[in-house]
């Protein structure tokens, strides 16, 4: 029986014997061929390539995708902006706000009038002019102190926020920024970290260790009274949260073969909008930023029961040598696709490890390097401009709640027609459009800024950004695989989560940009997409059947790792 090398999402081989294998099986393991999506093995041979069982199992591990999205979006509601102002007197809270700014003389919210004794005014709501007459007469000096406590307007449809919680207002406003960017920063060193663990420990039990701490450190969060521990906890909970998505994500492509891991992976895309959706409602119906907590760390809990239900990974286990464990994987899915085992079927573990590479083999030729650089651009492009639009909802105007749940309605249709045009034609060109098309559509939005009277034509054009982008960022992952070497691939896909990590830690600042000028956040988004989109026209073709001078481009690359 032939050995039939191939390799597994992170890297390690997985020699397995298989009764049938194409001649592109005995090629160099380091070379990705035409027949790349082709190619199957024993495992899939034997228990079917895709059956009821891979679907069963590839929408169960989608469920985890619901938490992951719930945590990285709800800082658009839990860090919304209220309206605020200096807390009024004791004695004097049912003065009206305006009377009391006038009164006070603070005019931004965050300094008020010094050395004057409020206990001497009534509250009796005088005429503002006559209000601030007597603050004069009780020794106004024209200084102003910096206030130390707020009020927060209560009918403004955000409820109970950061901001309110912890007074994150005036000179504490930059903290918002400073919550998310510690979440992103888990987030962007988890992706670091992660694939290795899941390879040295398994995808199953690294999915369901991080899938048991985020719902800890989620629930945890509902009860956290300290901004310093909130911190903390939001950064561990971006670090769990990305090795979720991770050992998902490489489970439910290794429960598959030949073209349907593309398939597979983009499955578990489509939790993503409709987890938009979901949240937007529950803040919505909750306005109080414990209770979201509370309702967006909850689900973690049943998916912790999935551990009974969800196997490891049977291509993992075989290149561990657990061979009896392939076994009843193999049997149990044969049983529930219908198929028949042969009596005799035969497995066997891998002789040895192949050789690690590292970074700089991602630069040993001229065709790596070439798509090297440009991915890493084209990473940090996509992930910056696709966050910039979902976690900035609030500040674009209109009903935060709506817009969020529109986002996500449009990210379906862009994930679908992203999925069916790349299984009948090349990504490039594709992949260039979308980019180009969402610089188009920020670019119109920056046009329309600061316009009430066209608002509804503002967010019309933000919504076509984050479907363009969205159809872009499903094809990116796929188009990256498939044109790094097998070798070197989980290397060249970890070098350009680095970028998109860098790209998420920057995204919280974006919306300080409106605050130097209105139309600055959507001219870079729109300058960032263009950039991306000019990058792309670097990269060679996939439809590699058609292109021969691709597949030897990548060929002479794979020689040199």
């Amino acid at each position: 029986v032939p050995l039939c090398t191939m390799h597994d999402t992170a890297g390690k081989p997985s020699p397995i014997t298989t009764p049938t294998q194409s001649p592109m099986a005995t090629a160099d393991p380091g070379t990705v061929t035409a027949d790349d999506e082709d190619e199957t093995d024993v495992i899939g041979d034997l228990m079917g390539h895709y059956g009821k069982w891979q679907l069963l199992m590839t929408v169960l591990l989608s469920l985890f995708q619901v938490p992951n999205t719930f945590h990285i979006s709800s800082s658009v509601y839990q860090a919304a902006n209220k309206e605020f102002w200096c807390q009024r007197p004791a004695h004097l809270h049912q003065l009206p706000v305006d009377v009391w700014r006038n009164l006070s003389g603070s005019q931004d919210n965050c300094h008020r009038r010094a050395g004057i004794d409020w206990s001497q005014l009534s509250n009796d709501s005088l005429p503002a002019q006559l209000q601030a007459a007597a603050a004069a007469a009780l020794g106004d000096d024209g200084k102003q102190v910096a206030c130390s406590s707020w009020e927060y307007e209560s009918n403004d449809n955000v409820g109970n926020t950061w901001t309110s919680e912890w007074d994150l207002v005036c000179d504490k406003e930059h903290l918002k920024n400073v919550a998310e960017m510690f979440f992103l920063l888990g987030v962007a060193t988890g992706g670091i970290i992660s694939g290795y663990l899941s390879d040295k420990f398994g995808r199953k039990t690294m999915l369901f260790i991080s899938a048991v701490l985020q719902t800890i450190f989620g629930l945890w969060l509902c009860f956290c009274s300290s901004f310093e521990l909130y911190l903390t906890l939001r950064a561990l909970l971006g670090l769990v949260s990305v090795s979720v998505t991770y050992s998902g994500l490489i489970l439910a492509i290794e429960y598959v073969d030949g073209k349907w891991r593309t398939i597979a992976g983009m499955y578990n895309l489509f939790p993503l909008p409709i987890s938009y959706m979901i949240i937007s409602g529950l803040a919505y119906l909750t306005q109080d930023y414990q209770r979201l907590q509370l309702c967006i760390g909850i689900p973690g809990i049943f998916l912790c029961f999935l551990w009974f239900v969800v196997p490891e990974s049977p291509r993992w286990l075989l290149v561990k040598g657990r061979i009896e464990e392939v076994r009843r994987i193999i049997e149990a899915a044969a049983s529930f696709n219908g198929r028949q085992l042969p009596a005799d079927y035969q497995l066997t573990p891998p002789t040895q490890e192949s050789s690690t590479q590292d970074v700089t083999y991602l630069f040993r030729s001229s065709y790596l390097r070439r798509i090297s650089i440009c991915f890493l651009c084209i990473w940090f492009t996509i992930n910056l401009v696709y966050y910039g639009l979902i976690l900035n909802m609030s500040s674009f105007g209109g009903n935060v709640y709506l817009n969020s749940a529109l986002a996500g309605l449009v990210e379906i249709p862009a994930i679908a027609v992203a999925m069916y045009i790349i299984t009948k034609v090349g990504k490039k060109w594709l992949f260039c459009a979308t980019l180009f098309c969402a610089g188009v559509a920020c670019c119109l939005a920056a046009i329309t800024e600061g316009r009430e009277d066209l608002l509804w034509l503002k967010i019309t054009f933000l919504m076509m950004g984050k479907f363009t982008i969205s159809a872009g960022n499903t094809i990116m992952p796929v188009y990256t695989a498939e044109l790094y070497p097998t070798a070197i691939r989980n290397v060249g896909v970890g070098a350009c989560n680095m970028a998109a990590g860098l790209a998420l830690i920057l995204t919280p600042y974006l919306s300080l940009l409106n605050k130097i000028e209105g139309h600055l956040l959507m001219t870079l988004l729109t300058a960032w997409s263009i950039f991306g989109g000019f990058v792309v026209l670097f990269l060679p073709e996939t439809a590699v059947r058609k292109n021969a001078g691709t597949a030897e481009s990548r060929q002479n690359a794979a020689k040199q790792v």
